[in-house]
């Protein structure tokens, strides 16, 4: 890859984290109702990459689906930028993807302290609540994400995500 496409690559991937706490379909690379065992598990190891490369390696892990292997890469991010925010946010969204709620927890308290005044820690701690089967308190977030960003697309688009499910009618 030349550093022209890697750094546009780099930098495509940079805009997207934002959406870590999006989503709007049951469907699609950011879903988790499709997911097969082998994206929602925690890999022992995964390959080493150079420090300067392995947050761009997680988001690209992230938005392939490869949850488990985001996460270990993102816990390498947050060891080399341990005050890096969308590091910690990546690795709070990908523990999420996994079911790894503890382990999320502990990831955006961490954010928290950076950038817990922000809409997209708001949305993400939102959707973690709204996978947890736990609306209360994802709408509290999603309304919080809304009160500090009101045009944001991807916090609207999951409080319309909330409202929906909130009102379709239960299967038995």
């Amino acid at each position: 890859m030349t550093v022209c496409k890697r750094t546009l690559a780099i930098g495509l991937l940079v805009c997207a984290i934002p959406l870590l706490g999006a989503c709007n379909s049951t469907s699609g690379p950011l879903s988790t109702f499709g997911n097969g065992a082998a994206e929602l598990t925690l890999p022992a190891s995964v390959e080493p990459y150079p420090d300067g490369e392995v947050l761009a390696v997680a988001q690209l892990q992230f938005s392939e689906g490869n949850y488990g292997h985001a996460a270990r890469y993102y816990e390498r991010a947050v060891e080399v930028a341990p005050t890096d925010p969308e590091a910690w946010l990546g690795l709070a969204a990908s523990y999420d993807r996994i079911h790894r709620f503890d382990l999320a927890d502990r990831a955006y308290r961490e954010a928290g302290r950076m950038i817990g005044d922000r809409a997209e820690y708001h949305n993400n701690v939102g959707y973690s609540f709204l996978l947890r089967g736990d609306p209360v308190n994802a709408r509290a977030n999603f309304l919080k994400a809304y009160e500090l960003d009101p045009t944001s697309v991807t916090v609207n688009n999951n409080l319309a995500l909330l409202r929906d499910n909130l009102t379709r009618p239960k299967e038995r």
